[in-house]
């Protein structure tokens, strides 16, 4: 069993409630929800929470190292949200929200039209893309879902690509 896992993890500000099999934090800055495996226990306690599994197989163990990791995201996102932030570079590139949806304009004959997610906040300045979400996993994959319209190209860096990310650049050809 993980070691993280033997430990109670402190939940702050955050409210944590499980019934069934679904596993429910509540703070400040939101609410998530998880399904949790049958084969993991968790018990709230005053002193923190705790995951416990119910058998002694290998993939149960691993499982509960994963789940206290779960429960750690969920704690610290719902009382300080994830951020991620996209810039997009081309000349002509733009970006804009429209309702419930983001549009791209990307080089393509057509505009990318793209769902935000329920509990994804978008944020457009310019050509920055900010995200935030008290989901670690739900602002992680929608980043890379909006990365994915058009990744960052070797040649001339044009593309979108995540802040602070290094892209390695190509030289191209020479002149003779």
């Amino acid at each position: 069993m993980s070691r993280l896992a033997k430990k109670p993890i402190i939940t702050g500000k955050a409210e944590v409630s499980f019934a069934g099999d679904t596993l429910s934090v509540k703070g400040p800055k939101g609410a998530v929800t998880r399904r949790v495996h049958p084969d993991i226990t968790i018990t709230v306690a005053p002193e923190g929470v705790s995951i416990v599994p119910k058998n002694d197989a290998r993939a149960t163990r691993a499982l509960t190292g994963t789940y206290a990791s779960h429960v750690r995201n969920m704690v610290q996102g719902v009382q300080v949200p994830y951020k991620k932030v996209l810039i997009l570079e081309g000349i002509g590139y733009k970006v804009e929200a429209k309702g419930k949806e983001i549009q791209f304009s990307v080089g393509f004959s057509h505009p990318v039209k793209l769902a935000i997610p329920a509990d994804v906040t978008v944020t457009i300045e310019k050509n920055v893309i900010t995200l935030e979400s008290p989901s670690k996993e739900s602002v992680g994959q929608f980043a890379a879902n909006v990365r994915a319209v058009k990744p960052p190209e070797p040649y001339l860096g044009k593309g979108i690509r995540y802040e602070g990310e290094v892209i390695r650049r190509k030289q191209g050809k020479k002149a003779v």
